[in-house]
């Protein structure tokens, strides 16, 4: 399965903020916002992603990220030229797809729970068609509502219903296989003149091959695009990783365990950054590596699961 970031936009709810500057590279605590969902990917064992941004843009993503080698990944970019909704981006993506399946994640939506990468990796595993994931929400009406039977089967989908059938929104996180691409291709833009990611779910419904996997109270699904959703989102990064001890989303860390990169090169990555404290926390965990006590600590982390296991 192969990975696809969506970046693009013109960050208009974020502004004067992201006047001159992607809202994907703002800071989201102590990371830019594009290193949470590249994170996801990462955990569920995509090796080979592909960014989709603005033509300003793509050229600040590649100085931050470059290629992926450094984390032991392959990233390579493309250019939206004006957004046209989320489905062009399988339609740009066409040919790195190829007849493989893709998960296509929006940027700025955060993820974090105890066992996500448990759940990602399942359901990569045991992806078929299509498969999304739903979120209870008290504001149904601002999203794609997906509506269940008795048997927590989808049943419909609706894109930002009056009058929602249910409280579970349909999240920025997508797996889809090869032929959503056409799907996507002969999709009719919607009265604001976008395609639209509800559509393509509605046609993998009516062949009931939808799965919907439910994100439980235990999780938490941020859709960072507001001002007020950024600061919450960073309080709540900060409040976490203070508690925890752990970086949520540390890229470098992740690569790590997941045995893309050697101590040596986390270490080396963590002393570019020695004099702030997320260099410091690469270099400590370089060191520490070999401690039981630490390494048993993983085990529990919420974004990296059982990593050290499988």
């Amino acid at each position: 399965m192969k990975g696809i970031l969506l970046a693009g936009g013109s960050g208009t709810r974020l502004s004067p903020s992201t006047d001159s500057l992607n809202k994907h590279l703002l800071p989201v605590y102590d990371k830019p916002m594009i290193y949470y969902p590249l994170s996801v990917l990462m955990l569920g064992g995509l090796k080979e992603i592909m960014i989709i941004s603005t033509p300003e843009d793509i050229s600040r993503f590649e100085r931050l990220l470059g290629d992926g080698s450094q984390l032991g990944i392959s990233i390579t970019y493309r250019v939206q030229e004006e957004p046209k909704g989320i489905p062009e981006a399988l339609i740009i993506a066409e040919d790195f797809i190829g007849t493989e399946d893709v998960t296509l994640m929006l940027a700025d939506n955060i993820f974090y729970g105890q066992g996500f990468t448990t759940l990602l990796r399942k359901a990569i595993k045991d992806h078929q068609h299509a498969t999304v994931f739903g979120y209870r929400v008290k504001d149904p009406e601002r999203f794609g509502v997906v509506e269940f039977d008795h048997n927590q089967k989808a049943i419909s989908i609706e894109e930002k219903p009056e009058d929602p059938k249910s409280d579970f929104a349909v999240t920025g996180l997508y797996m889809y296989d090869y032929r959503a691409v056409n799907i996507a291709k002969n999709l009719e833009p919607s009265d604001r003149g976008e395609l639209e990611i509800t559509d393509i779910n509605k046609e993998y419904l009516k062949c009931n091959q939808l799965d919907v996997e439910l994100l439980g109270r235990g999780f938490a699904w941020m859709d960072a695009g507001t001002q007020e959703a950024l600061f919450d989102a960073a309080e709540f990064i900060k409040t976490t990783q203070q508690r925890q001890g752990f970086k949520i989303a540390c890229l470098e860390e992740i690569a790590f365990y997941m045995g893309y990169i050697s101590k040596e090169a986390l270490y080396e990555r963590g002393k570019t950054m020695e004099k702030n404290d997320y260099g410091q926390y690469l270099m400590e965990i370089a060191d520490r590596k070999h401690h039981q006590q630490y390494w048993d600590s993983i085990d529990h982390h919420p974004m990296l699961g059982l990593v050290e296991n499988e």
